[in-house]
């Protein structure tokens, strides 16, 4: 039967839970890394990422809604964060919409849901579901912890190759360089939110599974955009010259 883990032990486990499970191992993030993407690869993956990413406020918003009234740090870290997404400087989606201009693609076409794939929008609905339904610490380590987190770890193998291997400027890619900053500190920040309230084996628990759910799903989401959008360019077969 479990036991309550102490905090060192649950931040482990909640680690752990996300790991192997890292949208890095993605064949889609190794491709990119290795600078075998085209932008026209990378133009497919910004309109999809902007469905995905686009509502993030809104996620918290619902979280913050549900959030208890005397878990004030808590709250207080939800509003920031939605303020840095929406309000706190360059909003984040244009960022995103800059890049995928850049890439070749319209800001018409990224923010056109039909442009989507059904694994993204399946990575959307998950997150609505969660921010509206899950106990709000638990939401929390849903998207904080499982997807936010994960996010500086994938952007710093990727945003080098996009300035070495594609040239794209510091201006085109500030959207990497804005997330891998501030989500390593959301992230932290989520872990010290759940860390201190899910004080019960089945809040910790329910966090453990939750991380581990959501790190599933973002791994699913990118290796759908390399099996929707790249895999046909990168592993067809090398036809011989005698047919």
């Amino acid at each position: 039967m479990a036991e309550l883990m102490d905090h060192d032990t649950f931040r482990t486990a909640l680690e752990e839970a996300i790991k192997g499970r890292s949208a890095n191992g993605s064949p889609f993030s190794r491709a990119w890394a290795e600078g075998r993407l085209s932008r026209a690869h990378l133009a497919r993956w910004a309109e999809n990422h902007y469905h995905y990413v686009g509502p993030f406020a809104d996620y918290l918003g619902y979280v913050y809604a549900r959030m208890p009234a005397n878990y004030v740090e808590a709250k207080d870290f939800l509003l920031a964060n939605m303020y840095e997404e929406e309000i706190g400087g360059d909003r984040h989606t244009d960022l995103l919409i800059r890049f995928a201009e850049a890439c070749g693609t319209t800001r018409e076409r990224v923010q056109d849901p039909e442009n989507m794939s059904p694994t993204t929008l399946a990575l959307q609905s998950w997150c609505y579901a969660v921010a509206m339904r899950e106990d709000p610490i638990v939401a929390v380590a849903g998207l904080v912890v499982g997807l936010e987190s994960q996010v500086p770890s994938i952007y710093r193998r990727q945003t080098p190759t996009l300035r070495e291997k594609y040239g794209f400027t510091d201006q085109e890619v500030e959207f990497f360089d804005l997330h891998i900053v501030s989500d390593e500190i959301h992230g932290e920040r989520g872990y010290q939110i759940v860390l201190e309230h899910a004080n019960t084996v089945e809040l910790q628990q329910r966090c453990l599974k939750i991380c581990e759910i959501g790190a599933r799903m973002r791994l699913l989401y990118t290796d759908a955009l390399y099996r929707d959008y790249v895999a046909a360019d990168l592993d067809a077969p090398v036809l011989s010259k005698a047919a």
